[in-house]
């Protein structure tokens, strides 16, 4: 299974915050929208970062709530990992799991085209197990 099979099952909407926007604002964007992420995306629409809920408890922890104040680019994480369409679950969980984050910006030619949580790698996989299993008790009957 593969990133692009993702996307098509759960559909490629990116929500995207500015760099200058405070964080205050982003919590209500992930609240408004169930999300746990959202990209912040600089000149021309590129990639430049992004924010998760725990980048958010992070800074109230340390600075109290005025870091609900605080500009979104000066509390996100700049080195973006990311993956592309042909990556498959197995390569995107590995990257997950080695650098400890929960969600993968999906580029397809430098452009942001979608962002896979962990939730919807787990939810593939669980359905790519029933299938199997349902597929093995088929054979099973008809034996």
């Amino acid at each position: 299974m593969k990133v692009i099979d993702i996307l098509a099952a759960k559909g490629g909407d990116v929500i995207g915050i500015e760099p200058a926007a405070t964080l205050e604002t982003a919590a209500k964007l992930l609240s408004k929208h169930r999300i746990g992420a959202v990209v912040i995306c600089g000149a021309g629409g590129r990639l430049s970062g992004i924010l998760s809920e725990r980048d958010i408890v992070r800074a109230v922890a340390r600075e109290g709530a005025e870091a609900l104040s605080f500009p979104v680019g000066q509390v996100m994480t700049r080195d973006v990992v990311t993956c592309d369409e042909n990556d498959t679950c197995a390569e995107i969980m590995e990257r997950m799991t080695a650098h400890k984050f929960r969600h993968l910006p999906v580029l397809r030619d430098n452009a942001i085209v979608g962002l896979i949580s962990i939730g919807d790698v787990v939810k593939q996989r669980v359905e790519e197990i029933e299938h199997e299993s349902e597929a093995m008790r088929d054979y099973i009957r008809s034996a």
